[in-house]
Parts: C-alpha cells; structure tokens; sequence
C-alpha cells in the first residue's frame, strides 16, 4: 500500500478509550447529534455543545455528579484519524496533474541524484534523500499553486523548508534553469569548487542571492516563523509595509516537533490571532533513529497540542484511494482500526507488502477485511498516504489560506524515502543512507520513467546522469508559467532596501557625563535609545525588544509614549493607570514586550533584524535583556540569526559576574563575552562610560544602515550595567579611533616610577583607576589605566594581522600590540568583571608581560564588595597583581607582592570596599 492505513484511536482519542457500557444510547445520541448538524447547521451543533461543556465542564464537579477528564491524555482535542477535510467538500484542483507528475518524477531524481553524486570517493560529503523524497508531493503543491514569489503584488510569501529537504529546493532550481549541473555537482562543496557551491542546508549567509531562512537547526524554524508573521503584522500596524496579502509558511518534522522552541511559542500566533501563518508538519512519523511514537500517535499528539493552544487544525492523512473505503464503513471498523493502530505498526507497514497489511491491518477486524476483498495485493499496495496526493494537499492548503481569525497547521502523513525503492522507503536507516546501487538507480528510473539508458548508469556509479528536458517542453513550459504567474522565483532572497536617514547627532549626546548625580551603564543606554526613539527621521524603525524587565532597565518610560504592540489593543482598565509611566498597550504599539521569553525575543530580533532584506524596508531591533539569559540561553537562536544576517542593537543588561548584587549564581555573568565571541556576527562591546556608549552606538548604526561599510551584516552586542557610577564628561579630544578598535587610554600615571598598564573594562575601570592612584601613593608605580571597550574586537583585528603571513602578505602588527608598545611600558594587568578567559584573548598580543584578575567560577549572593574580593578583581587585588608582574620583571622587591596582600588583606572578605549599593536587580 503505497501509503498506508491510517491510525489514531477510538472515537477520536489518542489511546484506548474507557469502555461502552450501552452501545445502543451511544448509537441513538450520535444520531440525534448528526440530525442536529444535518438541519441546525454547525454553528448550531457548537453552540449546544458549548452550552454542554458549561453545564458540565469536564474535570469539575457539575450540578448532579462529577464529570471526569477521559483517561487518555489529549483525547478530548483529537479527531478520528482520518482527514479532516471529507472527500465531498475536496476543493476543485486546478491545475494539470499530469504535466507536475511528470516534472516532479524529474526533481526527485535529480535530488536524489546530486546527494548520491556527491558520495563519489574523492568528495564523499554526505546528504540527505529520504526527508525531500517523502515530502516532494508537499512541496511542488505549495511552488505550483500558493509560493507566491517577491514579483506578485502582495510582496510575496515567506517559506521556512525543512532543512534536509534542500536537495529538492536545488532540484527544482535546476529544472527552472537558475541553477546548473555543475553547482548540483558542487554540493556540499562551497569552498573548494570554483564559483562556490551549494551549502548542505538552507544557510542565507553561505548562498545570500537564495535562502532565506537558516531552519536546520531543530526548533528555530517553527519559532522564527512565527515571529516572522508577527512581524508582518507588525510593519502594518506601523505604517512602513502593506503585508496584508502574505502568508508565511513553514516545513517541519513531526520529530522535530519534540523540541520545546517548536511548541513553545504556539500561544502567541493564537493570542495575537495569526490566521497569516501555515505550519505545515511533514508527518512520515519517524526520527533519524526510529519512530517518533512507536506505541502513540504523533498526529493525534500533535493535534490536541495544537488545538489546545488555539491553532486550526488540519489533518491530511489518507488519499483519495481511501474516500471508496471510508465511504463504505458504515460501521466504522476501518476507521476504529485507524484510530487505534500505533504509528509503530504503520511504519512496519510501508517496509512490507499489500499481502502483509491486507493480513496485518485490515485482517484484524472482518468487516474491515470486507471492505478490501476484492482488492489485489497491488491495489491495497497502492492506497497512498495522503501527503502523496496532489488533490488532498491543494485542499488543505486552499482551506489554510482561506481561515480567519487563527494560524492553522496542517499534518500531513507520508512516507520517509518515498518511492526510493525496498532499500530506502519507511526504513529505518532511511536518513543515514546518501547512495544507491546501480539497480536501485535502474528501479528509481524505472519508476520515476526518467529517460535515461541502462548505458548511462552502468558505467561510473558516481555519475549518473541529471535530466532536464529541453527548452520547450510542455511540462517545462508549465512549470515557468506557474513560477511567473506567482510572482517569481521561490526561494530568493533579496536585500535591496529602502535607504534611511542616520540618526540626528543629538540622540547620541552624552558628553557631559553625570555631573554630580551617579548613573550606570544602563541608564546612559536608556537615554540613548529613547532620543533614537524620537529621531523623526528614522525613530518609527527602532523596535525595542524587552523580555518583561522593562522597569529593571529603566525602560517602563516608553510605555506611555511609544506603547506596546498589541493586535488586540489596550481593553483593560490598567492598574497603574494614574501613574506617569502607565503600562499601556496599543494595535500600533512599537515595542515588543514579548514576556519571560527570551528564545522569542530573539526570533522578534531576527524577523526584524532582517526586515530590510524580507520587506525591503529596514526596522532596527534594540533587545535589551537580563544579560546572563543571552548567548547561554538561547546561543543557538543567536547562531541563526547570524546566518541569516540579522542586524541590530543586542544589550546585555545587568551584565558582570558581581555587579548583580544579591542576586546569585544564576543570575551573575562572567562569561556572556566568552560566547559572544563565538558567533563572528557578533561584534561585543564592554562600554565603561556613556560617552563611548553613544560612540560605538554611532558606530553601529552607520555600519549597519549607512550603506557604505563592506559588511553591513552584524549584531552589535552591548553589555551595561546596574551599578551607578560617576559618568565622567567625554574627554576633550577623545580617541574614539580607540573606543571602536577596542581600547583607549583614559589615564597616563601622573608622576614617574616603575611603569605598568592597567587594562580594564565595564564596570571594572573605576576599580582600575582607584588601583592607579594607590599604586602611585603607596607604591610608587606609574600604572597607565586603558578602558578595554572590546577585548574580542581587539583579538579579531589580531588574528586578522598575524594571518596576513599564511595569505602571502606582508606581516602587520596587530592593533593592541601596536599601542601598548607606544605605552610607557612596563607588565600588563587585564582585570574586567568578566572571566579571565576574556581578557586573556588578547594576551598572546602583548608585547610586555601578560597577567589576568577575574571572576572564574559559580556566582553566588552577597554584597559587591565582598564578591569582588572573593574573585580578586577589586580595587586592592588589581593593586598586588601589578606589584606581582613588576616583580617578576624585576622591577620591585619580590617581598612586595605579599606584604602588599597582607596589608590589604586580601584573604579577609569584610575588608573588601570596592563598589557600592544602588541599581536595580
């Protein structure tokens, strides 16, 4: 059966369901129920079961007796396993079935094709075959009737493929002439073949003129869609894009959907009501290993989560050879066999043959068996799996794409390996296996009626041949006409952009320092970013992104004004309401306030972040966060939007491993750098003072949006702090040369001495310049203090030099090497709130001794100044591990280091004094 039975449990549960103690009154309210459908009409038929359900909710005791939850998880959202959309309301199909079975028969040899190509013994790259060959009937139903491309009028559609499914992405880009066999022949193969060729997977950055949206990485995909749709709406509500008339799809694994990013996120396209949303879930219900559920059912599961979370949902499970049998179970046995058979069984099925589920699946219920007994083996062989019919798919998108008012996910049941023949189809090895045999490509063809010779494929294994017919073609012909007719190519990616004016220099002014007021990090960012707000030029495109700590940051006073996006509007009478800094919603709200979510504030980011590309038209994200919740939470959501050259503004708020008083091991951040420096998007910065905040900001904005600088597509990544400080007015004459490469002398010792350099960042420069002068009072050391406003920047400009060798150029000194030598010499100590790891990046640069201070280890709750002490990273720490480098350069007694330590006795916790109260945690 070329696409098997069905399953999914009695009555429409998930498993067995409690026993019929009288059949006969079932039978009776059934049918009372189904006249009530037939004359009422559905809306009706809800409203009595409505009325039902609030006179006796389930799992609460109801006016007469308690009513219980049913024992089976779910099965009070699930439906019989059969597909939603019955044969008699199928939409009619427009297009020529013949014409796409017959171009569809051609891109699935080519995909299968190139992988095995590319198993060939000198490249033996790897591939996937199976995922694409399963899914193929899925896929051409979306590029022949609804991918809209960037021509149509509506802008066009945005389309998330299932990343090992790109082998017939490519596949079908070659059969429309924008790809050619010798990039097919490069896959896998994007450096060492010349021109490039293809990456493994959708990767924008690797192939930026084609993919869209980096989706291989399990879970990212179904998050960043809907963020995407989201952000469609949200560019509407804002005035700055039409997107009315754009869907956003999305190709998932039903394995896939065991990752918490690819559920997590459902309640926010239901809440914000997202009927602009297609999940599309490929159900061929196995993982790499094994069966998704081998004793469950992945659709049934998928279901009730869905439909529990709001969604619409749409069940594609039989083809149309199943509307006969179906329609002839008027006892439903075949449809009690379907409901109840595990997905194990079905998987088992499609490895087997029609004799074997004639006796295995329909043989286990007679008036079952009944149904089939005129049936050959061949005929029950050849009921399909209803993500293999053209018919049943077109419906369900069509019904999709028509629903208001929800996003809607469609599960659609296949076959893994799909007519790749006994070797690859329902097997379980399926997603290993990247090569055929020379008889395996013989059946293929045979199949697929490719008109290749015997000739052709029995002479190099490797190179069978690719087919493409010649121009002219009627199938061909067809196939462009319906690409032109929806708007053009899919997938392309475009970053053509509207051109948008730079911010004013006002909104950067942070010249005069804080005078005799204190002020962290984080509130000279929050002045920063409230005059971009009100920037007229560009201020509408700033979308600030805060995961539920606005008020920690300082940042509740833009509610009143630039409001919180909300689709629904502000209904509510706000319990803050007569406060100055109300909490106040709105439909064209321009912040997203997205909750205790920070894995959807980066995929708020990313949608954003990559407006100017998707839409032509740029927003500017600014996601500020609770810093230790950044890269070591959602890492990988920050690697995607990398790939998918995301740019903006990320803040890593309340950022140091001591700063963050109180608050402990959780929450303290000595290692957000270490990652950041990690994804080569990122460009970090550790800013101590305002005024090179508002530089680097500056900085950021012209690289990112100015439209001159070669590679425009990074994330500025900004850490600030909770603890006020004195903000020092901007030096006259300020290197911001320095501030941008990453470091800048902001004190030169003030009498002679032995030298030293003190390279601090963040919120260690005060300590660092507190050291300075007791060095000098106490010791008699002239220290240099540096704000390090970068280590990484300075680490990458380093790496970039010392590399110049192996290119064949000539050798370049490194920035920090470069301006330590023009230093007064002497040891180098690199302190910063950080872990030492940090600032030892640089330390194969320097050109004088190298010695580190910082927070290694757990963090843990207590005052600042003890936790400084504790790590020896305060002001008195900085002081002996200076005194210790000079002693090893010779340049103090070897007694002084421990007297210094003994004096200030580093071993005493209480003594510490380095840092002050004040900050919100």
């Amino acid at each position: 059966m070329t696409d098997d039975a069905t399953g999914g449990l009695p009555a429409g549960g998930s498993g067995g369901q409690r026993a019929d103690t009288d059949p006969q009154e079932t039978a009776e309210w059934v049918e009372s129920f189904d006249g009530l459908l037939s004359t009422g009409g559905a809306d009706r038929a809800a409203h009595i079961l409505s009325v039902l359900q609030e006179r006796h909710p389930r799992g609460a005791q109801s006016r007469e007796a308690p009513v219980t939850e049913p024992a089976t998880p779910g099965a009070s959202f699930t439906t019989d396993y059969v597909n939603t959309i019955p044969a008699s309301a199928d939409a009619a199909y427009p297009g020529d079935e013949a014409a796409e079975r017959r171009y569809r028969a051609w891109i699935r040899w080519n995909a299968a094709v190139m992988v095995h190509r590319a198993q060939r013994p000198e490249i033996g790259a790897g591939g996937h075959i199976a995922t694409y060959a399963g899914a193929a009937t899925i896929y051409e139903t979306g590029f022949n009737h609804f991918f809209r491309g960037k021509d149509h009028p509506s802008g066009g559609d945005q389309v998330f493929f299932q990343g090992h499914a790109s082998p017939g992405v490519y596949a079908r880009s070659f059969v429309e002439g924008r790809l050619s066999e010798a990039q097919l022949d490069a896959f896998r193969q994007e450096r060492s073949r010349p021109g490039g060729g293809l990456p493994s997977y959708p990767h924008p950055r690797l192939l930026p003129e084609y993919w869209e949206y980096p989706t291989v990485s399990m879970g990212i995909g179904p998050m960043n869609a809907i963020y995407q749709a989201q952000a469609n709406r949200y560019l509407a509500a804002r005035g700055i894009a039409d997107t009315a008339e754009q869907r956003v799809w999305a190709f998932l694994g039903d394995g896939e959907m065991d990752e918490p990013e690819s559920r997590g996120m459902l309640q926010l396209a239901a809440n914000d009501g997202l009927d602009n949303l297609t999940f599309v879930i490929n159900c061929n219900l196995q993982r790499l290993d094994g069966p998704v559920r081998g004793n469950g059912k992945i659709v049934q599961e998928l279901e009730a989560w869905f439909r529990g979370a709001g969604w619409n949902v749409i069940k594609v499970l039989w083809g149309r050879e199943w509307d006969e049998l179906l329609a002839r179970d008027h006892d439903r046995a075949l449809v009690d066999l379907m409901n109840a058979t595990p997905d194990g069984d079905f998987q088992t099925y499609k490895a087997e043959s029609g004799g074997f589920v004639r006796d295995h699946f329909f043989g286990r219920d007679p008036r079952a068996a009944r149904l089939v007994e005129s049936y050959s083996d061949d005929d029950i062989w050849n009921l399909r799996r209803g993500g293999h019919d053209y018919r049943k798919l077109y419906s369900a998108f069509t019904a999709a794409s028509e629903h208001r008012g929800q996003p809607t996910v469609i599960l659609v049941k296949t076959v893994k390996g799909y007519k790749l023949g006994p070797s690859f189809e329902g097997r379980m090895a399926s997603h290993q296996m990247k090569k055929m045999a020379v008889q395996d490509l013989k059946d293929f063809r045979d199949l697929l009626r490719i008109p290749i010779a015997d000739r052709d494929l029995e002479g190099d294994i490797y190179a069978p041949p690719y087919y493409r017919p010649d121009a002219g073609a009627p199938e061909l012909d067809y196939l462009l006409e319906r690409r032109r007719a929806l708007g053009g190519a899919v997938p392309e990616r475009r970053s053509k952009y509207t051109q948008i004016p730079l911010p004013q220099p006002r909104a950067y002014e942070q010249k005069k320092g804080s005078g005799q007021q204190q002020a962290a990090t984080t509130m000279a960012f929050a002045r920063i970013l409230r005059e971009l707000l009100r920037d007229t030029g560009m201020g509408h495109r700033v979308v600030p992104i805060i995961p539920d700590e606005a008020r920690t940051f300082g940042m509740d006073a833009y509610f009143p004004t630039a409001k919180i996006y909300n689709p629904q509007g502000h209904s509510y009478m706000s319990v803050d309401r007569e406060l100055l800094l109300a909490y106040k919603e709105s439909e064209s709200g321009q912040i997203l306030h997205v909750g205790i979510n920070e894995a959807g504030a980066v995929a708020a980011f990313t949608a954003a972040g990559t407006s100017y590309a998707t839409h032509g038209e740029p927003l500017i994200p600014v996601y500020v966060f609770y810093s230790m919740f950044g890269f070591q939470r959602t890492g990988d959501a920050f690697w995607a939007a990398g790939d998918q050259m995301a740019r903006g503004f990320v803040i890593g708020a309340t950022a140091g491993r001591t700063t963050l008083q109180g608050e402990g091991l959780q929450h303290g951040d000595g290692h957000s750098h270490l990652l950041a420096s990690t994804n080569p998007a990122v460009v970090g910065y550790d800013p101590a003072f305002g005024y090179e905040l508002a530089h680097i900001v500056r900085a950021g904005f012209e690289r990112m949006y100015g439209g001159e600088h070669p590679d425009p597509n990074v994330m500025y990544y900004l850490t600030v702090y909770n603890e006020p400080i004195a903000q020092p007015a901007e030096p006259e004459g300020v290197d911001v040369e320095g501030i941008l490469a990453g470091m800048h002398r902001i004190s030169t010792a003030a009498s002679g001495g032995a030298p030293a350099q003190i390279l601090a960042s963040g919120v260690a420069v005060p300590w660092a310049l507190r050291a300075q002068e007791l060095l000098a009072s106490e010791w008699g050391v002239a220290a240099d203090v540096w704000s390090v406003t970068s280590w990484t920047e300075l680490r990458r400009e380093a790496m970039r030099a010392d590399e110049g060798v192996l290119r064949g150029d000539s050798r370049r000194t490194p920035y920090v090497t470069r301006r330590l030598a023009e230093s007064s010499g002497g040891p180098v100590v690199a302190v910063s709130d950080f872990m030492r790891q940090v600032q030892d990046q640089i330390a194969p640069y320097s050109p004088h001794r190298f010695l580190s201070l910082g927070t290694d280890g757990f963090g843990f709750s207590d005052t600042r100044a003890a936790a400084r002490r504790f790590y020896r990273v305060d002001v008195e720490s900085i002081v002996v591990r200076t005194l210790e480098a000079l002693a090893l350069d010779g340049a103090v007694d070897p007694a002084v280091p421990a007297r210094a330590a003994e004096q200030y006795r580093l071993g005493d916790l209480t003594a510490g004094s380095t840092g002050r109260a004040g900050g919100d945690a």
